[in-house]
């Protein structure tokens, strides 16, 4: 852990950031008038999963899925037919 003050870290950003990119560090603390008031810290992105296709296999569609089509349009459009 390294503690800079808040001129430091606004005159040496660009090299703190390359210190947590480089693995130099772990986290920078960035202090006013000796008192801690921010971490500096790596981004890690979250682990997201895959969305498409995650629900592939869970169910199968019926044969007659598209048996009421007619009944349902003629629900929506107020015609009967």
């Amino acid at each position: 852990m390294t503690q800079v003050n808040v001129f430091q870290a606004k005159t040496e950003l660009s090299k703190l950031i390359a210190s947590l990119e480089n693995g130099d560090d772990e986290e920078i603390v960035i202090a006013r008038n000796g008192k801690p008031v921010a971490r500096l810290v790596r981004w890690v992105p979250a682990a997201g999963k895959k969305r498409i296709g995650s629900a592939k296999g869970m169910f199968t569609v019926p044969d007659d899925f598209d048996a009421d089509d007619a009944a349902i349009a003629e629900l929506f459009s107020g015609e009967t037919g």
